[in-house]
């Protein structure tokens, strides 16, 4: 059994019968699968509700219209770049 190390390895394939016969001596290298699903979950976010006085939020809203941002990217920004400097 050839295991695949890089998913540059994984030819492309003319029909189903010829990449069937491909996994039939082929498999995928675990840690190339954990790796994958790695990345995936990387790019998940989590919904996260904040009250918040509508006075400081409009206030978040124009200056972040001001910069043609959405403001709630703003404010990932924002935690992300304090996050940086707490850890520094």
């Amino acid at each position: 059994m050839n295991v695949i190390n890089r998913w540059s390895e994984i030819p492309g394939f003319g029909s189903e019968e010829e990449e069937a016969l491909f996994w039939m001596n082929h498999r995928l290298d675990i840690r190339l699968m954990n790796g994958s699903l790695l990345k995936a979950d990387s790019r998940e976010s989590t919904t996260v509700t904040l009250r918040m006085d509508p006075r400081m939020l409009g206030r978040i809203k124009r200056l972040a219209r001001s910069r043609y941002l959405n403001y709630q990217s703003m404010i990932k920004q924002w935690l992300s770049e304090r996050l940086e400097k707490e850890n520094a």
